[in-house]
């Protein structure tokens, strides 16, 4: 059974960091594609970072370039995302994906496994 956990949420202020974690179990996690998609209230999963099985190809939305930084550690199962220069709006609940192959796509419903997500909230 596949699962993902996140961790690492919480309240920071605007300018702040956060790092969060997804460990992931019962999948063979350094042959998946991992990635980061954030939801609020109302409004579609939108796709914030992804990462190829090795490491070397990462993704991101433009609004996050420069600022957040998506990495892994296929020892530990764990993908990580490093959150620099929060703003207001990156406010949201932060959920892990999971997919096999090795195409990277932003759409959420192409990712067969998710986590049940992490809140982040950044305070103005």
């Amino acid at each position: 059974q596949v699962q993902l956990v996140e961790s690492g949420g919480g309240l920071v202020q605007a300018g702040g960091s956060l790092r969060l974690s997804c460990a992931a179990s019962g999948m063979p996690f350094s042959t998946y594609v991992m990635g980061w998609f954030r939801q609020t209230p109302g409004k579609e999963r939108e796709f914030v970072a992804a990462i190829r099985w090795s490491g070397g190809s990462t993704y991101y939305v433009d609004s996050v370039k420069g600022r957040f930084t998506i990495s892994r550690d296929n020892a530990k199962n764990t993908v990580y995302l490093q959150m620099n220069s929060l703003k207001p709006e990156d406010a949201a609940v932060y959920l892990c994906a999971a997919r096999g192959g090795t195409l990277v796509p932003t759409t959420a419903r192409t990712y067969n496994y998710w986590g049940q997500g992490t809140q982040v909230t950044v305070s103005s």
